[in-house]
This record gives structure tokens, sequence and C-alpha cells, in this order.
């Protein structure tokens, strides 16, 4: 069990909020529940007397905590194979595999990253959501930051906040794009399908750069980098200036086929059932020690063998 001590003073600017949430912006690496029921349990003093949750503050008040860091999450853990790229005592990097996905939620209650970290990494359970500070969509493959304290992952919460980590992806898209360019445009919730998202004037600031690596007959390859990480927001930004991902079975739209595609073109599109969508670049400041790192990998085997196809058909 780990103990956690910390003294603080109540910034003024924080006058007026009940005291779990002063204490939740104070200390943004702990959950207001974890923070409520260190308050109810008697573990935080204010100017040496016990409060209530909902007591307000005034600024300037002397907090102190001492306190065990529980589990806090109640997810199992479950021993599945993670291909981890770079461990140290703040961070984990992983490369996700498509086809697994990142947390529990519905219809998904195992056999996810989750899972997977807390067997790793019992001490995970300390880290609110396990250390996830940031998700790969099921279908998309490719590169992942997990933090292993609840410091770390409020440092990265954080810095992808301010858009200060630098995520880059690979996407095969349907149509040939004339050039690259940028999609700035707002996505929310679909007004009437609730798994979607759309580009809506009232949702949220979205911005996608796209440049194009390789144009094929009926095809384009581009690099991806993200400014704001919203929900599904490649696939619905690419979309809806109408280069869909190849194989997307949400935004994708009906099967598009190039004229004169070749046999083995055409058995690659049918067969591939998944977004082409890979993150294969982050670049970041380590949480602990500041130092800028950057991690790379390719594209997997399937994402592989498609652009090989698209290669000898525009050859053909």
């Amino acid at each position: 069990m780990e103990f956690r001590t910390h003294d603080l003073q109540i910034e003024a600017a924080l006058a007026g909020l009940r005291l779990d949430q002063a204490l939740a912006r104070a200390l943004p690496q702990y959950s207001r529940a974890r923070l409520q029921s260190w308050i109810e349990a008697g573990a935080v003093k204010v100017d040496g007397q016990v409060p209530r949750p909902r007591d307000k503050v005034h600024g300037g008040e002397q907090v102190r905590i001492e306190a065990r860091l529980e589990p806090e999450i109640r997810v199992a853990a479950e021993d599945l194979p993670l291909d981890i790229i770079y461990r140290d005592r703040g961070i984990f990097v992983l490369n996700k595999p498509a086809g697994l996905v990142v947390h529990p939620g519905a219809g998904n209650a195992s056999h996810t990253v989750q899972n997977a970290l807390l067997a790793l990494d019992p001490k995970l359970a300390l880290v609110p959501r396990a250390g996830l500070v940031h998700r790969l969509d099921k279908d998309t493959s490719g590169l992942m930051v997990v933090a292993r304290t609840p410091e770390a992952h409020a440092t990265l919460a954080t810095a992808i906040a301010a858009r200060e980590v630098e995520r880059t992806y690979l996407a095969v898209c349907v149509g040939v794009m004339t050039g690259g360019g940028t999609v700035d445009e707002p996505i929310g919730r679909h007004r009437t399908q609730r798994t979607k998202m759309a580009v809506r004037s009232d949702g949220r600031e979205a911005v996608t750069h796209y440049r194009v690596l390789k144009r094929f007959r009926g095809h384009t390859y581009v690099r991806v980098e993200l400014e704001t990480g919203r929900t599904h927001q490649i696939r619905v930004h690419l979309a809806h200036i109408g280069y869909p991902l190849v194989g997307d079975p949400v935004y994708g739209g009906r099967r598009r086929i190039p004229s004169g595609a070749t046999p083995e073109l055409i058995t690659t599109l049918d067969s591939f059932h998944r977004q082409a969508l890979h993150a294969t670049r982050l670049a970041l400041e380590h949480p602990l020690t500041g130092k800028r790192l950057e991690w790379e990998v390719p594209p997997p085997a399937d994402m592989v063998a498609l652009l090989q196809a698209l290669e000898r058909d525009l050859a053909a």
C-alpha cells in the first residue's frame, strides 16, 4: 500500500469552489472521487480542522493530506500479450495491434489493453484509468503511451490537452487526392446515430493535417498529423472531404473498386475489414524527466499487404 502526503495552500482563484473541486484543480493527478473519499475518511485537514467535501473554500487555507493510495480501478488483470517498445519508471509505450479494444466498455468487459496493463504492472491500479491518457479505436493499430504514476498521468493528460504530444498516422484512403491540406471542422456526436461522430457546427474544435505520400489509380496513401484528439477524428474528417478510409465499416460508405483493378487488389480490398489507419509516430516530453522522446513503428502486415497490392495494381 502506498501513502501520499501533500501540503498546499488554496489559491485565491479557487475561492467559492467546494473543497473537493478546489483540490481536484490543485491536484489533477487524483480523481475527484478519490479526493472526496480522502476528505470523508478524515485524511484531509484544512487549517488543522477536518472538513466536509462540500465545504466552500475562500482562498489562502492551508491543506494537509495524509492518505493511503488504494486501487481505484475495478478492472480484472488479464495476462494478455502486449508489444511494449519502451518502458521506464514513468511510462510504457506500446504498439497496439488492430482488433484490440483499449478499455472495457459495453460489449467489451475484458480482453482489453487496460486488462493487460494491470497484469503487466499491478501498481497501475493506483493510477487513473490504469495509466491510459489517450486511446486508439479498436481497429486502429499503433503507438500509445501509458503513465505509470498518478503524477505522470496528470502531466501527460495536460500535455495532450495543450497539444504538446505529437501523433502521426498513416492511412489509405478511397479516391485520388490532388494534394495535401488541413481539415479544420468541429466534431460532435451524430444527431441520430449515437455511436457515430460527425462534423457539426456546434461540435468541439478538431484540426487534422494530411500529406500525400503516394497516389494509386483509385486510392491515396497519406500521412496525417493531429492537432486535436476527438473521437474518430481522422476517420470523420477524411470522409467529410470525400476520401474515407479503406475498410472503414462506419464512415467508409459503399465499397469502391477502381475500374480495371487486378484480381489481387479486388481480393485484398474485399478482405480488408478494418479502417486502414496506423498510429506510426509518437513524440513527447517525458512527464518525469522532461526529456524529449520519440518513437516510430511501421504499419502492420495487413496494411503492408494492402499497399503492395495497390503498387502492383498501379504497375499492371
